[in-house]
């Protein structure tokens, strides 16, 4: 009887869903409907958005927030962009997916772009950030199988404590946290972890069989790690000395959100393989690309790997649309110079929660004594919206377009809920 009961409010639920008004919904509404009907794996913040603008975001009540997570960094050049919008139209109006049975002219000039942009030879465009990651996982082991001569099947790769690459399963494999592994095992061999910000950690772990080191220059999701000065530099140095791939993984750090075209350029280095997502679409379309040399990325065939969405025209109009923006508006340096102030207003915090501020650029992270997400909820309802990370660190990452005002703005509002 329980049973059937459960079944009967679904029924309800749904038929509620199929004959509603959009503007009878409440918020309440929305969340019980993806709570009955989407899975549960993530815990967002209790507000429905329905339009953003720049810096700002409204949900379905009208109420106006400053978004400080701009997605994580795919929003850095604001939501809705009009240049990025205006690209992302035109091209959806000439051409659908073709996949990559043929070429189009998006496709040609995007890469040649990105190449350049990055001072590099080629570019393999995907969707997600994860797909980039496994693309690049491939590229490395079979540069070690065909360049270095590394034995069949035996190609190991480096990577830190701390990382975060994606949710697949061979990323979650070598993944330090119990939560994105537990119960998705078996899973693939051929990593190596060690320590972050630990170089003797990592020449200790290099083999015959090392094709490569994957890393964050700095580590994002584990609470905005930022490494000590020089240890770029020292991955670099290993790398050449035993021939083995630099492989940077800048999706969530490039692109001017640590206040440089790249987080590695804080050391000047340039790794063998950045790994690109997130902005790249300009907040507008998923798209991905790892972008290297001929040496690696040329020895792919066709038919050795692939993607029916990869170089989706209007994908690539949004990534032409992001580089141009990113050049115009300069939002590196606009990152580097209101990230510098921001970081200085919340280190005069007298807050009896506040352990540490860190970051670089428009990437910074406040590490409390206790859980962050209260404090997310009450900034919620003072109009500031950002997001927990590692149970007790708060992330902020407003759009790079965002201007002194309307960080001072921000900030009173963080100033009030952490010093109480």
């Amino acid at each position: 009887m329980a049973r059937k009961t459960e079944y009967s409010q679904r029924v309800e639920l749904l038929l509620y869903m199929v004959n509603w008004h959009e503007n009878e919904m409440t918020d309440l509404d929305h969340i019980q409907v993806n709570d009955e009907f989407g899975a549960h794996n993530y815990l967002p913040l209790p507000v429905v958005l329905a339009k953003g603008r720049g810096v700002w975001v409204w949900d379905i009540n009208g109420k106006k927030y400053l978004d400080f997570l701009s997605a994580y960094s795919a929003v850095n050049a604001g939501h809705c962009n009009p240049d990025i919008v205006r690209a992302v139209v035109k091209q959806a109006r000439k051409l659908d997916v073709v996949s990559r049975a043929f070429l189009h002219d998006e496709q040609a000039q995007f890469t040649a772009e990105l190449a350049e942009f990055c001072k590099k030879e080629m570019v393999l465009l995907m969707n997600t950030g994860a797909e980039a990651v496994e693309t690049a996982i491939k590229s490395a082991r079979l540069w070690g199988y065909r360049v270095k001569g590394v034995p069949k099947d035996q190609a190991e790769i480096i990577v830190m404590d701390g990382n975060f690459h994606g949710r697949t399963t061979t990323i979650v494999g070598f993944s330090a946290e119990p939560l994105y592994k537990d119960g998705f095992g078996p899973f693939t061999p051929g990593f190596v972890r060690v320590p972050y910000d630990d170089i003797e950690a990592v020449k200790k772990a290099i083999t015959g069989n090392t094709v490569g080191i994957l890393f964050e220059p700095i580590q994002g999701e584990a609470g905005i790690k930022v490494p000590h000065d020089g240890y770029v530099k020292a991955i670099r140095e290993l790398c050449d000395r035993y021939n083995i791939l630099m492989i940077a993984d800048e999706i969530q750090v490039g692109l001017g959100r640590t206040g440089d075209k790249f987080a590695c350029d804080h050391e000047n280095v340039v790794p063998d393989l950045y790994i690109l997502g997130k902005a790249l679409g300009g907040g507008q379309i998923p798209v991905s690309a790892v972008v290297g040399n001929k040496d690696i990325l040329g020895l792919f065939t066709p038919g050795m790997h692939g993607s029916t969405f990869g170089a989706y025209p209007p994908a690539c109009a949004a990534g032409r649309a992001y580089l141009h923006v990113y050049k115009r508006d300069m939002l590196a340096l606009r990152s580097s110079d209101l990230g510098e102030y921001f970081m200085e207003q919340l280190k005069t915090l007298h807050s009896p929660y506040v352990k540490e501020v860190r970051g670089r650029g428009l990437l910074i992270g406040v590490e409390l004594d206790r859980p962050a997400r209260p404090f997310c909820e009450q900034l919620k309802e003072l109009g500031l919206l950002c997001k927990e990370t590692h149970g007790n660190i708060i992330r902020f990452a407003p759009p790079l377009t965002i201007t002194k005002e309307q960080i001072n703005w921000a900030f009173k509002r963080i100033r009030k809920v952490l010093e109480g």
